[in-house]
């Protein structure tokens, strides 16, 4: 009974610290926020505090026990799994720690509030909370992310301490002395809003919170299960109709959860089998899948979480970011909604006639469209101008009173108060995850920013090489940003790519003539980009992996044919740096035009890489093709004009010569 107890123990500390996080988060919410020092410090405690306690010391022993257990048909035994193993104690010294960053916080509240660097002194208490505090966040990292973002951490740490003896865009001037160094290192990076309690932690506490619990709340009483009906009615019989349905159902699901790996996991299941079943080959229809799902973080309102700190970043209405994005996310979509079409009709005489293409979709669909309310109240509010935070817990409201609904309309999706508190359990512990490494990212932001000269240095650097030419500096902040994609989540890979190369493009763009908040967007939306689309690009694109786990497909296929099908999605960031219009920063008949040209060199694109319109394509075609379609997004009127009249040649060859072969067999 002892063993069966203690096995119990974490569930009731994750329901307590759960309960007393949403307390926490309501009152700002509700009552009044805290000073950002206070705020921020408490949501990572918290966020700290359920990460020990759902990726204890032992996580890796209690994940061996449970997998070989569910490999012979069993459920993990609970005296097995509660094992008393050296590796509990390990989590005893991080409680404490924890405990100690909860005093300190609130006990130095005012200190910290009034902190002069520079000015104000520093105490032993500092320095020993700073040390605690990297020491918990980088642990806790390695626990949820693994070894990669906790490496790459730690060297920009080391970074910092030798960059006066490091040569090249690497030396920074070394301070007067090691102690003057120390306090300003410990002043950065946990007695200030410049380091771990930065904006991207603040942007966690005060929105993201809300929309991660938001998402999960959605989805448990039945609202992404919706989106997915509604992507497979839409596209029900249409050719690729299962292909088409994993592009609508991923598109309207992303715009929710805004994740790539989540988006796969949920339509996947249904659409990738379909897909298959009509002929589609195991690797492309997890890549479809994939590209389908990735392209959620790009997809307003909500789009991924990144696209929150930017808001904050730029000191910008969120609604901006979500209304700039509109035309590159729909170019996206209508890119791969038009690669699915082009390689079903392409496929379409190797399938079987006998096979049934349609989609089943059991349950009806318009009586329960009021679950869309939350979304749809949400949108609204953040249209209206409400700050983030209120739409946030409006659509949570709004999510529990749908789910009364159910309980007299439509049982089958009511949660009751169980459940719901197993929903608050997983909304808690996505949030956790994503202020962990939100707070992880401030140190390396601390580092770049204020410990050394490296993003001036590299700010000149690539400034000096791209002035006469700014495709150059473009293509090496989208290589730069692409490595960063592939080692780091989103949201660390977009704040990392924003401190190292946002100061580099933005003063070419100035120069260039551009204004400075169009400026600032295209070159944060371009980081932003690169990083999603590292998701999809091997040898690290996770999101074509999961598919292909699901596909039963060769995984680096998969990636391959992910990135191929996902072209549009790394042209387009060049497209809106050249063409601003792009994202909604122009005249209207500026607007019209550029997405007039996206979109037909978009379509031109999607075509190329099916290598199908009415015929197949033999290479010299899809070379003209693709030649047509770069011609058209680049931002010259001549350009435009040839790319119109080379796509509108190949297109008309392909009709004729699909006439001929009807006429030939018909004969």
């Amino acid at each position: 009974m002892k063993a069966n107890k203690k096995y119990h123990l974490r569930p009731i500390a994750a329901a307590v610290v759960t309960a007393a996080f949403f307390a926490f988060q309501m009152y700002i919410a509700l009552v009044k926020q805290f000073p950002p020092m206070l705020q921020s410090p408490l949501h990572l405690v918290f966020a700290l505090t359920l990460v020990y306690i759902y990726f204890p010391a032992d996580y890796n022993y209690r994940k061996k026990v449970r997998k070989a257990a569910e490999s012979r048909g069993e459920a993990p035994d609970p005296l097995v799994m509660n094992r008393r193993t050296w590796t509990n104690w390990l989590d005893l010294p991080a409680f404490v720690g924890i405990a100690f960053l909860l005093w300190y916080v609130i006990t130095q509240n005012e200190r910290l509030t009034d902190y002069v660097v520079g000015i104000s002194d520093v105490y032993i208490m500092d320095y020993v909370c700073m040390i605690i505090t990297i020491f918990l966040l980088l642990l806790a990292v390695y626990r949820t992310l693994g070894g990669m973002l906790t490496g790459f951490i730690i060297v920009f740490i080391v970074f910092a301490w030798t960059s006066p003896y490091l040569p090249g865009i690497l030396y920074t001037k070394p301070k007067s002395s090691l102690l003057k160094f120390l306090n300003q290192f410990t002043a950065g990076m946990t007695m200030t809003e410049s380091g771990v309690f930065g904006t991207p932690l603040f942007t966690s506490a005060s929105t993201l919170f809300y929309f991660m619990v938001f998402g999960a709340f959605f989805s448990t009483i039945g609202g992404g299960q919706l989106l997915i009906d509604m992507g497979m009615k839409l596209s029900n019989k249409s050719s690729g109709g299962p292909a088409k349905a994993a592009v609508l159902s991923s598109g309207l699901m992303g715009m929710i959860s805004g994740s790539a790996v989540a988006n796969v996991a949920t339509t996947g299941v249904m659409t990738i089998p379909m897909m298959k079943k009509i002929g589609y080959r195991p690797e492309e229809a997890g890549a479809v899948e994939a590209v389908a799902s990735t392209g959620g973080q790009i997809m307003p309102p909500i789009m991924g979480v990144g696209a929150f700190i930017m808001a904050e970043m730029l000191g910008v209405n969120y609604m901006k970011i979500a209304a700039a994005a509109i035309i590159p996310a729909a170019a996206y979509y209508f890119a791969v909604f038009v690669l699915v079409d082009r390689i079903a009709a392409k496929r379409a005489a190797n399938v079987d006639s006998n096979v049934d293409a349609s989609i089943q979709v059991d349950r009806k669909v318009l009586p329960r469209l009021y679950l869309l309310i939350p979304a749809v109240l949400l949108v609204a509010w953040i249209i209206r101008g409400a700050s983030l935070m209120r739409a946030g817990m409006i659509g949570i409201f709004t999510c529990l009173g749908c789910d009364v609904v159910n309980y007299f309309i439509n049982k089958e999706n009511f949660i009751d108060l169980k459940g719901l508190g197993t929903c608050c359990l997983d909304g808690a512990r996505q949030a956790a995850s994503i202020a962990i490494p939100t707070a992880a990212c401030g140190i390396i932001i601390n580092v770049v920013t204020g410990q050394t000269s490296l993003a001036t240095n590299l700010s000149n650097l690539i400034s000096a090489l791209g002035t006469s030419n700014l495709f150059l500096a473009l293509a090496i902040a989208m290589v730069g940003c692409m490595i960063l994609g592939m080692a780091l989540p989103t949201v660390a890979a977009y704040l990392v790519g924003t401190i190292l190369f946002v100061p580099c493009i933005r003063p070419i763009l100035l120069a260039g003539g551009m204004a400075d908040f169009t400026a600032n967007l295209c070159a944060n939306m371009f980081v932003f980009y690169y990083g999603i689309m590292a998701q999809i690009t091997p040898p690290v694109c996770v999101a074509s992996y999961t598919a292909a786990g699901i596909a039963d497909a060769d995984a680096m296929k998969t990636g391959m044919k992910g990135f191929t099908f996902a072209m549009v999605g790394f042209l387009v960031p060049f497209v809106f740096v050249y063409n601003p219009a792009i994202l909604l920063q122009g005249t209207v008949i500026q607007i019209v035009v550029a997405t007039a040209q996206l979109a037909l060199g978009t379509y031109f694109l999607a075509v190329t890489v099916a290598g199908f319109f009415k015929h197949n394509l033999n290479a010299f075609e899809r070379i003209v093709l693709f030649a047509a379609a770069i011609c058209l997004v680049a931002p010259e009127t001549i350009s435009s004009i040839m790319g119109i009249g080379l796509g509108a040649v190949i297109l008309t060859l392909s009709t004729i010569r699909r006439k001929k072969n009807t006429q030939k067999v018909a004969e």
